[in-house]
This record gives C-alpha cells, structure tokens and sequence, in this order.
C-alpha cells in the first residue's frame, strides 16, 4: 500500500487531501507540531507524530520529517501550506522512491518572496504592480505618485500588511519589506495544478465573507481568457511542478496583474474533484486533467459564523448570513463528521490565541512556521 506522509493536519485543505488521497487506497499519515490537530479527528488518517515545529529548530524539524519517512517507508510527501519553504529544502534528500510534491527550496524562494516574485512576472513578460524594496529611494517614489500597499517580503495571511494613501509618509518598518504600487480593480485569488511548466487545472475564486485579508467563505467563478492566460504564461516561465497560486487584480481596462503568489494549496482547492486532487498526486503525468466540484460557494463554517456574528448591526450581515446557511462547509463529510463536530476542541489552542493576540485564525495558524526574515537562507545549512 502507498504511504502518504501530509506535513500539516490542521487546516481544511489538509482534510481534503487526506480524504482524497484516503480514497485512492492510500494509507494517510500527518506530521504536525501540535499533538491535536482537525485532520487527526478525520478517519482518512491512520496516524499522527509531533513534531518540532520550524520556528522552533528548523534542521531539527527536516531531521525529524526525514526519519519519519523512512521508518514509515513513506512514499509520497505532501506539504500543506507555509511549511513548504522550509519542507522544500527535502528536494533531493529523501530516500529512493518517495516523491516530494514540491519544487526545489530555491524555486520556492523566488517566488514566496514579494519583491523576487514580481521581477519573475517582468522577466515572463506579464504584468504586476511596481514595487520597490522599502528601504530604496524608489520605494519612497512610488509612495509619492501612488496609493501603496506595505508588505514584509515573507508574510502570510496577509500578516503585517498595510494600505496606505498617495503622499502618506513611509511607516515605520521593522522588517523586510516591499513598497507596491496599490492597483485599483477585482481582486481574485487562483490556485492552480501544474506538471513540468503545463497548468493542468485551475480554480478561481473571490472572498465573499472576509476575516481580515483573508476569505472564510469563497465563491468560485469562471476564468477569463486573460486570467488563464496570465497564469499558464507564468507556469510556463518557471517550469512550475506541483501545486500553485496567486493573488491577482484585474483593473478596469481588463488587465491582469500579479499581486502575489503562494508557491502551495490555497483555499481553491476545496474546488477540486477529490478522485482527480488524488490521481494529480499520485500519476501527476496522467492524461486526465482533475475536474471541478459543481458547489460555486464553499466556507470555514467557525469563521465564517464568527464575521457574520461580528456584522449583525452592519450592512454586510445579510450577505455574509446568506452565505453562512448556503455555502458547503469544507470539513464536514457525512461518513467522516469527527474533524467538523470536534473542530472547538481539536482548534482551541489557534481559537484561544487568536483570541489574546487580535490575530486572524490564520493568522495565529501559521506562527509557528515563520519563514524567513528576508527569505535568504536554507532551513538546512
């Protein structure tokens, strides 16, 4: 039986790999750093380890997911979400036949990096928005001319990002960061499928219920010709492998341009047809492309309960209860329904601090894979 070893159980998107793959006759088993976790309530999920968590002792985490896969002869590794910058420095250090789903550490770094990221997009020949790193001269020229965006270079989340107006001050900044130019225009989020520089499937979607920067109730829509494009032109440029996805804007005269992208799974792939999520996992060069879910709206049903709770005395709160009783909730499953009923235990610890610090869920989910500063360095020296 094929052994996958998932490097993250706590969020949805975690689940749903776990289901599918659990599907497929694969034996599922997830190394995480807290000991209960929403895919360890799941039964797609044979078995949980702790492990260090990389804001702790990166070496030793990759040390412990390395012995991991060999005393579980695992044959497939699966990163989930922001551990892939430090998970990726694995490429080519595994044992013989186990398959990492990612790119190489340094391809990772490229484009997880938000000034690095839209060089890529200018040497692809597409467009993003002008950025500038926050200490140069032209950071503080763009803050001039433009509405500007402020971001660290490395954040997730959409932690540590700020808006600021044309002819506002630089802030105060205390780590890395890029300035951007602010494009007005529909933001939309893709997450997409790619072998060998070919985009094999691609979900797009908007926020329809917001917590901070961040959607817990998405919507799913059609992909314009200039999206699809934009995308498979990038892909095709950095010869992407695995799964992949941006943020992106599309301005009033129709162009598309990157604001940035995760080089992972976003909340796109609850989009996803489980059996073909599996097989693209499994046979990445198979000739059927996955397919797509018919549901349009899908949710984080505690979140999104949260927000709409939040906007009862506002405009939004008739959307977002529309949403709340319409949308599919992407954890529950009739046959397995433990990860969604067991969601206020097996999440307390991210409820309680998110609920002391003021951070998003998301937020406070990924604290303990803080990447690098910079995004410099190798995990493993």
């Amino acid at each position: 039986m094929t052994t996958a070893l998932l490097t993250l159980g706590r969020l949805p998107k975690a689940l749903d790999i776990a289901r599918a793959l659990q599907g497929a006759g694969v034996r599922v088993i997830v190394a995480e750093p807290f000991r209960r976790h929403l895919s360890g309530a799941s039964r797609a999920v044979d078995q949980s380890f702790v492990v260090t968590a990389p804001a702790v002792e990166g070496p030793r985490y990759l040390k412990e997911l390395r012995d991991l896969v060999i005393a579980q002869k695992v044959d497939l590794v699966v990163p989930i979400s922001e551990e892939i910058v430090h998970v990726s420095a694995l490429h080519g250090r595994l044992p013989p036949g186990c398959r990492l789903v990612s790119m190489p550490q340094t391809a990772i770094l490229e484009v997880h990096h938000k000034g690095r990221f839209v060089e890529t997009c200018r040497a692809a020949g597409i467009r993003a928005p002008e950025t500038a790193d926050a200490t140069t001269p032209e950071a503080t020229a763009i803050a001039a001319r433009h509405d500007y965006v402020v971001k660290p270079v490395s954040s997730c989340s959409g932690r540590g990002v700020r808006f600021f107006s044309r002819g506002d001050p630089l802030p105060r900044i205390d780590e890395p960061s890029i300035i951007q130019r602010r494009v007005q225009g529909r933001l939309v989020s893709s997450f997409s499928i790619a072998r060998a520089g070919e985009v094999r499937c691609t979900v797009l979607y908007r926020g329809a219920v917001m917590q901070g920067t961040v959607a817990v109730c998405f919507e799913r829509i059609e992909v314009p010709a200039e999206i699809g494009d934009w995308i498979r032109r990038f892909v095709a440029a950095v010869g992407w492998d695995g799964f992949i996805s941006f943020d992106l804007i599309v301005d009033d005269d129709g162009h598309v341009h990157g604001i940035e992208c995760n080089p992972r799974a976003t909340s796109g792939i609850h989009f996803v047809e489980p059996a073909g999520l599996a097989e693209a996992l499994l046979n990445p060069s198979g000739s059927h492309p996955p397919t797509l879910r018919p549901e349009r709206l899908s949710q984080q049903f505690f979140p999104c309960l949260t927000e709409t709770q939040k906007s009862m005395f506002s405009p939004r709160f008739r959307h977002n209860l529309r949403c709340l009783l319409e949308a599919r909730e992407v954890t529950w499953k009739t046959s397995d329904p433990w990860p969604f009923l067991g969601m206020p235990y097996t999440a307390w610890n991210i409820i309680a601090l998110a609920s002391r610090t003021g951070m998003t869920f998301g937020e406070v989910a990924m604290l303990d894979f803080a990447t690098f500063a910079g995004g410099e360095r190798e995990v493993v020296e």
